[in-house]
């Protein structure tokens, strides 16, 4: 496995044991169709929550949750709808956040945004 995917699979456990400390029950990790992917999809009391976990080694290309495009918030979204409609779940309250995480001097510092971004994806 090369370094990324090691860091990206640390980062993401580092992310649920984040989530989990604040109440979100794990649905499923790395969930994957053809029109995108959602590194964690959890539950937050009634609400189904797609997170894009991003990591960043240093700022110098900005932080973690800035390095989240238009792009790639469009490909989680179809990747959302895709996994809503599959297990049934398309009536549900959604929710997009970003767990970021910044790897500094000092070490790791996990910032959590709820509502980093809607269904438009603005």
């Amino acid at each position: 496995m090369s370094d990324d995917g090691r860091r990206g699979t640390a980062g993401e456990d580092r992310a649920c044991q984040h989530l989990r400390r604040q109440g979100f029950a794990i649905l499923e990790r790395n969930y994957r169709c053809r029109t995108g992917e959602i590194d964690v999809v959890a539950r937050d009391g009634d609400t189904l929550v797609f997170v894009e976990v991003k990591e960043r080694g240093d700022r110098s290309h900005g932080g973690a949750v800035e390095a989240v495009t238009g792009f790639k918030r469009r490909r989680v979204i179809r990747a959302a709808q895709h996994w809503a409609a599959v297990h049934r779940e398309s009536e549900s309250r959604v929710r997009f956040d970003v767990v970021a995480i910044d790897h500094g001097p000092e070490g790791p510092t996990i910032r959590h945004e709820r509502d980093a971004f809607d269904a438009e994806g603005r």
